[in-house]
């Protein structure tokens, strides 16, 4: 496939700057070569910078769907339960906020720069072959949690559903391949609702999510303004049994350092969402209002449901729905239930739908663009009866915490490698080459040094994670992983006096292709 040749501007072409646009690399500019159609396509390619969408405003929604996530106020919740008070809890999580903002600010910078999807960026340090490793890895974990956050949203489709209408609890009662008619039904309306969105591409995720943070945040700001009235603004501060002195402070540093773990999916591949970022600002700013701000209010939400629920009746609740099941009027619980399956759908498209689409499309990017492989994807986490999955803590466990463990490595090798060892100079058209004079095509296509790093650092960071020997250690297994990695990484790479930095505007595609 030959390179895409985009009209200039009459200010370009008169050699004028343009007011707002980002400013030529540092090589002068030269021909770019052909790329290849194993490794091009229009969904793979960089974004032209110029009508790029994604504002302060549209990353900042991302993290006010995310961070108020059903699983991550059963983490948060989880940290009360285990004996941590409130300004604990808060403490831990503003740790791995401080944190989380650093590493998201890195990864996002880097998609911004060269306008390319994560498993083009892997290409980098993987080679143009190899990168389908850590691009699968990606995927899979992302495939399984699809399947399972969707099950998750249709069981509070379920009690909606029975709530407004209770002549179908019976539909409630069997069971055909493990889940009830009613409950079928909901996850396969839920399913679909999914697919038609990113079938629609990125630009319709943007606006799902501009829609979904508000509604978000008004509505766990009222459900925690409802139970602190509930008992009259003065909850628990902690369990009857708070943990003191060393213990607190592992628990506080664990819970950090495993919140940055939950996040350790995103931080790879945010990139696939700032390639269409307007400015390297709007994503410091949409950063910082939607990671240590909103999570501080996230952390404050928190503290009120489960320090009201403790004071009322001695119980600590996993998640909000828990709550929201005992909202006692019939149309306030339809509403919350509403809002909490608005939450889910978003957290599922941007974290669990958009990687495995890419990682898919990259595979195979003759047969399949972004449409194809998203409807590919979510037929993989429908087959895969990810109920069961979720319900069994073999899988769970060792499986996608298995896979999980091994995101910090890549994230480590990815990072030192493009940060430190080439300073942010890519030749952005080279990385969609494949010819032994490509620049990103090491060996075959694949970097064996990076897959050297990769190898000890993944084996380390999976016996901290999953063997009981290291169980002190592993809330930090994420860390020990992409530290080493990086170590490794920068030991062994090869290093050039210098690197091309060459932008991908001669191959480039429009942000709402």
């Amino acid at each position: 496939m030959n390179p895409r040749n985009l009209p200039r501007t009459s200010e370009e072409a008169a050699g004028r700057p343009v007011l707002g646009r980002v400013p030529e690399p540092r090589v002068p500019m030269e021909p770019a070569p052909d790329t290849s159609d194993k490794l091009y396509n229009v969904d793979l390619a960089p974004t032209s910078r110029h009508g790029r969408t994604w504002s302060a405003y549209s990353i900042f929604t991302l993290w006010a769907n995310d961070v108020h996530s059903l699983g991550n106020y059963g983490f948060a919740i989880g940290l009360f339960a285990l004996g941590l008070g409130a300004w604990q809890v808060l403490t831990a999580l503003g740790v791995g906020a401080l944190l989380l903002f650093v590493l998201l600010c890195l990864s996002g910078f880097m998609g911004f720069k060269t306008g390319v999807p994560y498993p083009v960026m892997s290409r980098i340090s993987f080679g143009v072959h190899g990168a389908q490793l850590p691009a699968a890895i990606r995927g899979i974990v992302a495939i399984a949690w699809f399947g399972i956050q969707t099950y998750l949203a249709s069981v509070v489709l379920r009690v909606m559903l029975i709530a407004l209408v209770p002549s179908l609890a019976p539909l409630d009662e069997n069971s055909v391949l493990g889940l009830s008619t009613l409950g079928w039904i909901s996850f396969v309306a839920l399913w679909i609702v999914q697919v038609v969105i990113v079938c629609y591409g990125m630009e319709m995720i943007r606006r799902y999510e501009a829609f979904a943070g508000p509604v978000i945040l008004v509505t766990m700001v009222a459900l925690a303004a409802w139970m602190l009235a509930r008992v009259d603004f003065s909850i628990a501060w902690s369990t009857d049994d708070p943990l003191t002195g060393s213990q607190m402070w592992l628990h506080i540093l664990g819970g950090g350092a495993l919140w940055v773990s939950i996040y350790g999916t995103f931080v790879l591949n945010f990139c696939d969402f700032t390639r269409s970022a307007m400015s390297r600002g709007a994503i410091v700013r949409g950063n910082f209002w939607g990671i240590p701000v909103n999570m501080l209010l996230f952390g404050l939400i928190v503290v009120s449901l489960a320090g009201a629920q403790f004071k009322l009746d001695g119980t600590v609740i996993t998640s909000p729905a828990d709550i929201v099941q005992t909202i006692p009027s019939t149309p306030l619980l339809v509403l919350a239930s509403l809002a909490l399956l608005i939450l889910t759908v978003a957290v599922n498209l941007m974290a669990n739908f958009v990687a495995p689409t890419y990682a898919l499309t990259n595979m195979f990017p003759r047969r399949l663009n972004f449409q194809k492989a998203a409807v590919l994807s979510a037929v993989i986490g429908l087959v895969i009866l990810p109920w069961n999955l979720y319900n069994s803590p073999v899988v769970i466990v060792y499986f996608l915490g298995g896979l999980g463990a091994l995101l910090g490595p890549l994230f480590g090798i990815i990072m030192v490698d493009y940060w430190l060892i080439r300073r942010s100079r890519v030749n952005v058209p080279q990385l969609y080459v494949d010819a032994q004079d490509g620049e990103y095509f090491y060996r075959g296509g694949v970097n064996p040094r990076a897959i050297a790093a990769f190898v000890p650092a993944a084996l380390a960071s999976l016996a901290v994670a999953l063997l009981p020997a290291f169980h002190g250690a592993s809330e930090f297994s994420w860390f020990i992983g992409a530290g080493l990695g990086a170590l490794c990484y920068l030991v062994t790479a090869r290093k050039k006096p210098e690197y091309t930095d060459q932008h991908g505007e001669a191959i480039a595609v429009a942000t709402t292709h």
